[in-house]
């Protein structure tokens, strides 16, 4: 028996991320380390802005291999990253070390139908949900940026970690549609 929460045709990605806190990934190239925490905001936006365009490409519907997100799955869930990560970032800045709840993202995608989503309407979502992720990075007062959160799974996150973090997986995202360099 198939779980319909599921895609058949992507495999879900159950994989421990966090290593890229303390390694360059070796398919993006982003080190997340060096990004300091007054340039998070700005990276939030520089790596959220190709968006719209990929979104506007004549193949942003379409898969590239049947197991493979298309761009535009791709940019539902970077929406959906920079709402998830606003929503951290506001909760460890307003709780003393929270825990956050579990996010699944590929059970996120089936329920969210992010294969059926307006191209259009995702890529102005993917702009806004980036001002909001940028616009509370931008605020952050300089002596809460060691604040910490901890992951369903036990990680623990300082408000800078979690922007790191954060930010690898837009630029990965990007260099899986083609856009590199960011």
């Amino acid at each position: 028996m198939t779980n319909p929460a599921v895609d058949p045709d992507i495999t879900p990605d159950d994989k421990d991320w966090t290593w890229t806190l303390r390694e360059r990934c070796p398919d993006c190239g982003f080190v997340a380390a060096s990004v300091p925490a007054h340039d998070v905001a700005t990276r939030v936006t520089a790596s959220t802005d190709p968006w719209p365009g990929v979104l506007a490409r004549a193949d942003a519907t379409a898969r590239p291999r049947p197991s493979t997100w298309s761009p535009l799955e791709y940019a539902c869930h970077v929406r959906d990253v920079c709402r998830l990560f606003e929503q951290r970032l506001r909760l460890v800045l307003a709780e003393d070390e929270p825990t956050f709840a579990n996010w699944d993202q590929d059970e996120t995608a089936v329920a969210a139908r992010y294969r059926e989503q307006d191209p259009a309407v995702v890529a102005r979502e993917v702009v806004e949900a980036a001002a909001g992720l940028a616009g509370a990075y931008a605020a952050v007062p300089d002596d809460a940026w060691e604040r910490t959160g901890t992951r369903s799974d036990g990680s623990v996150f300082t408000v800078l970690t979690l922007g790191q973090y954060g930010l690898h997986d837009l630029v990965h995202h990007l260099w899986d549609v083609g856009v590199r360099g960011r």
